[in-house]
């Protein structure tokens, strides 16, 4: 008889599973594979992706947690409507979380910590406006404001906003109303300070780009979603 696996290696592997399927059904949220309002039925789920229900289940709590998703009586899981409130609510906290992520990484870049990805990602979203590949801009963007908040150092704010990337990605696909080359010219300014160790003058620059941005995505939503 084949022994048992341990219990802490099982526990791993049923976490990593998990961590998976979570990733797989935020994708498919945030690229419209499930629409919005759409339910989400663990069957479906666990044979799409060829894992127990298990797995699916902690996801879509998870999923739940981070605000993607909404659990209803008899109707089991459906991927959240968004609000115009929750498009505002994000702005408003990526003022205050980014803004301050930008100053802790230009000054720990000051103090001789490393750039990280952070002028690779610039490159890399560069190339996809020249090259016109819009989901990649999006993704991109999401990733280069990620790398942002990890070079910050901080590890409860890296953790704490997670999942506003995803909603990010989410939100700038269905509506993003600013000139791609706008964005490109921000962020290589922006960049720029960080690289260059200077703390207060990337604190502007990502307050003024976040907040910029707020007025185009919102008018591009006004029409399809609730206030």
């Amino acid at each position: 008889m084949a022994e048992s696996m341990p219990e802490p290696a099982k526990a791993r592997d049923d976490e990593a599973r998990a961590e998976h399927v979570y990733q797989l059904v935020l994708e498919g949220i945030v690229t419209g594979t499930f629409q919005r309002g759409g339910r989400l039925r663990e069957r479906e789920l666990s044979e799409m992706y060829d894992v127990s229900r298990i797995p699916v289940r902690e996801a879509i709590q998870r999923l739940e947690q981070d605000g993607f998703v909404e659990t209803f009586p008899r109707r089991g899981a459906v991927v959240r409507q968004l609000t115009l409130t929750d498009v505002n609510e994000l702005f408003d906290v990526r003022l205050c979380l980014e803004a301050f992520a930008a100053r802790m990484a230009a000054a720990r870049v000051a103090e001789g910590h490393s750039g990280g990805r952070l002028q690779e990602l610039l490159d890399e979203s560069r190339t996809a406006i020249d090259e016109n590949r819009p989901d990649d801009v999006v993704r991109l963007s999401a990733e280069l404001h990620a790398e942002i908040v990890r070079m910050s150092g901080n590890r409860l704010l890296i953790e704490s906003v997670k999942p506003l990337f995803g909603r990010m990605r989410w939100i700038f696909g269905l509506a993003h109303n600013r000139s791609n080359e706008l964005q490109r010219d921000e962020h290589t300014a922006l960049c720029d300070a960080i690289l260059k160790g200077r703390p207060e003058l990337a604190y502007s620059l990502a307050y003024s780009h976040i907040e910029l941005g707020r007025e185009p995505v919102l008018a591009g939503l006004a029409e399809t979603l609730e206030p």
